[in-house]
Protein backbone atom coordinates (compact mmCIF):
# COMPACT_ATOMS: atom_id res chain seq x y z
CA UNK A 1 0.00 0.00 0.00
CA UNK A 2 2.79 2.57 0.88
CA UNK A 3 4.77 1.98 -2.83
CA UNK A 4 1.26 2.55 -4.30
CA UNK A 5 0.74 5.49 -1.91
CA UNK A 6 4.37 6.78 -3.12
CA UNK A 7 3.54 6.69 -6.93
CA UNK A 8 -0.06 8.50 -6.26
CA UNK A 9 1.35 11.26 -4.07
CA UNK A 10 2.83 13.31 -6.48
CA UNK A 11 0.45 13.12 -8.78
CA UNK A 12 -2.13 14.01 -5.54
CA UNK A 13 -0.19 17.52 -5.05
CA UNK A 14 -0.10 18.33 -8.33
CA UNK A 15 -3.37 17.97 -8.84
CA UNK A 16 -5.20 19.53 -5.57
CA UNK A 17 -3.15 22.62 -5.93
CA UNK A 18 -4.95 23.61 -9.27
CA UNK A 19 -8.19 24.85 -7.76
CA UNK A 20 -5.57 27.41 -5.84
CA UNK A 21 -6.54 26.25 -1.90
CA UNK A 22 -3.94 27.12 0.60
CA UNK A 23 -3.61 23.78 2.25
CA UNK A 24 -4.43 21.67 -1.28
CA UNK A 25 -0.80 23.08 -1.99
CA UNK A 26 1.22 22.53 0.83
CA UNK A 27 -0.42 19.51 2.66
CA UNK A 28 2.83 17.63 1.73
CA UNK A 29 5.05 19.71 3.94
CA UNK A 30 2.68 18.74 7.16
CA UNK A 31 3.84 16.19 9.45
CA UNK A 32 1.92 13.00 8.59
CA UNK A 33 0.65 10.52 11.08
CA UNK A 34 -0.48 7.46 9.36
CA UNK A 35 2.13 5.13 8.58
CA UNK A 36 0.25 3.77 5.78
CA UNK A 37 -3.34 4.44 3.87
CA UNK A 38 -6.25 2.91 5.58
CA UNK A 39 -9.57 2.80 4.33
CA UNK A 40 -12.14 5.79 6.20
CA UNK A 41 -15.88 4.78 5.69
CA UNK A 42 -15.94 8.14 7.13
CA UNK A 43 -14.44 9.53 3.83
CA UNK A 44 -16.50 7.07 1.54
CA UNK A 45 -14.81 4.37 1.78
CA UNK A 46 -11.60 6.12 0.22
CA UNK A 47 -7.94 5.31 1.45
CA UNK A 48 -6.58 8.12 3.35
CA UNK A 49 -3.34 9.40 5.09
CA UNK A 50 -3.75 11.83 8.04
CA UNK A 51 -1.29 15.10 7.32
CA UNK A 52 -1.16 18.29 10.13
CA UNK A 53 0.10 21.43 9.98
CA UNK A 54 3.44 22.74 12.18
CA UNK A 55 1.16 24.54 13.81
CA UNK A 56 -1.51 21.80 15.39
CA UNK A 57 1.18 19.05 15.25
CA UNK A 58 1.94 18.54 18.33
CA UNK A 59 -1.39 18.89 19.52
CA UNK A 60 -2.36 16.63 17.30
CA UNK A 61 -0.24 13.53 18.48
CA UNK A 62 -2.04 13.45 21.96
CA UNK A 63 -4.57 12.43 19.50
CA UNK A 64 -7.40 10.63 21.73
CA UNK A 65 -6.18 13.74 24.96
CA UNK A 66 -7.13 16.23 22.61
CA UNK A 67 -9.34 18.75 24.49
CA UNK A 68 -8.74 21.63 21.92
CA UNK A 69 -6.56 22.42 18.67
CA UNK A 70 -4.65 25.34 18.56
CA UNK A 71 -6.50 28.33 15.69
CA UNK A 72 -4.59 28.28 12.77
CA UNK A 73 -4.25 23.78 13.09
CA UNK A 74 -5.13 22.25 9.69
CA UNK A 75 -5.62 18.75 8.92
CA UNK A 76 -5.25 17.51 5.36
CA UNK A 77 -6.28 13.90 4.37
CA UNK A 78 -5.72 13.05 0.95
CA UNK A 79 -7.51 10.02 -0.69
CA UNK A 80 -7.12 7.27 -3.16
CA UNK A 81 -9.26 4.42 -4.26
CA UNK A 82 -8.71 0.70 -5.90
CA UNK A 83 -10.50 -1.12 -7.87
CA UNK A 84 -11.66 -4.78 -7.89
CA UNK A 85 -9.19 -4.91 -11.08
CA UNK A 86 -6.44 -3.04 -8.95
CA UNK A 87 -6.51 0.39 -10.75
CA UNK A 88 -5.72 3.15 -8.55
CA UNK A 89 -7.15 6.75 -8.62
CA UNK A 90 -7.14 10.03 -6.49
CA UNK A 91 -9.92 10.55 -4.39
CA UNK A 92 -10.79 14.00 -2.86
CA UNK A 93 -8.43 16.01 -0.44
CA UNK A 94 -10.51 16.30 2.97
CA UNK A 95 -9.35 19.77 5.09
CA UNK A 96 -10.20 21.05 8.25
CA UNK A 97 -8.65 24.25 9.38
CA UNK A 98 -9.57 25.43 13.01
CA UNK A 99 -10.42 29.39 12.99
CA UNK A 100 -10.59 32.03 15.48
CA UNK A 101 -13.39 31.73 18.20
CA UNK A 102 -16.59 32.92 17.27
CA UNK A 103 -15.85 32.60 13.42
CA UNK A 104 -18.60 29.85 13.02
CA UNK A 105 -20.34 29.07 16.28
CA UNK A 106 -22.28 26.28 14.36
CA UNK A 107 -18.90 24.40 13.05
CA UNK A 108 -17.17 24.60 16.55
CA UNK A 109 -15.01 26.99 14.15
CA UNK A 110 -14.02 24.82 11.52
CA UNK A 111 -13.76 25.00 8.71
CA UNK A 112 -14.34 22.58 5.88
CA UNK A 113 -12.95 22.15 2.39
CA UNK A 114 -13.00 19.31 -0.04
CA UNK A 115 -11.14 19.73 -3.06
CA UNK A 116 -11.83 16.67 -5.85
CA UNK A 117 -8.98 15.30 -7.92
CA UNK A 118 -9.03 17.98 -10.49
CA UNK A 119 -8.42 20.75 -8.20
CA UNK A 120 -11.74 22.19 -7.99
CA UNK A 121 -13.35 23.23 -5.24
CA UNK A 122 -16.10 21.00 -3.84
CA UNK A 123 -16.85 22.75 -1.02
CA UNK A 124 -15.98 24.91 1.79
CA UNK A 125 -17.57 26.24 4.73
CA UNK A 126 -18.90 29.61 4.95
CA UNK A 127 -17.60 29.81 1.06
CA UNK A 128 -18.56 28.31 -2.81
CA UNK A 129 -20.64 25.20 -1.62
CA UNK A 130 -20.85 25.54 2.03
CA UNK A 131 -24.16 23.50 2.08
CA UNK A 132 -22.04 20.46 -0.03
CA UNK A 133 -19.76 20.20 3.00
CA UNK A 134 -22.42 20.32 5.97
CA UNK A 135 -22.04 16.36 6.51
CA UNK A 136 -18.63 17.09 7.37
CA UNK A 137 -19.49 18.71 10.84
CA UNK A 138 -22.22 16.46 10.98
CA UNK A 139 -20.15 13.61 11.48
CA UNK A 140 -17.33 14.70 13.33
CA UNK A 141 -19.82 15.87 15.97
CA UNK A 142 -18.64 12.14 17.14
CA UNK A 143 -15.67 13.83 18.17
CA UNK A 144 -17.26 16.64 20.54
CA UNK A 145 -15.22 15.53 23.49
CA UNK A 146 -11.88 16.31 21.46
CA UNK A 147 -12.71 19.35 19.54
CA UNK A 148 -14.54 17.49 16.77
CA UNK A 149 -11.28 15.34 16.17
CA UNK A 150 -11.70 12.00 14.61
CA UNK A 151 -8.31 9.83 15.01
CA UNK A 152 -7.35 7.37 12.64
CA UNK A 153 -7.36 4.28 14.65
CA UNK A 154 -4.44 3.16 16.61
CA UNK A 155 -3.00 0.49 14.21
CA UNK A 156 -2.54 2.96 11.46
CA UNK A 157 -0.66 5.71 13.73
CA UNK A 158 3.02 6.32 13.37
Amino acid sequence: MNKLYGCLAPKMLKAYVKGGHKAAGSWGLFKQFSKQGYRSDTHGGRFVHNYVNKMGAKTYSKFDEVKAMPVGSVTAKPSFTVSIKGKASIGPLFIMEKKSKGWNEATADWQYAMIMPDGSTFGVTKGAGSAKVGFCHECHAGGEDNDFMLFLPEEYRK
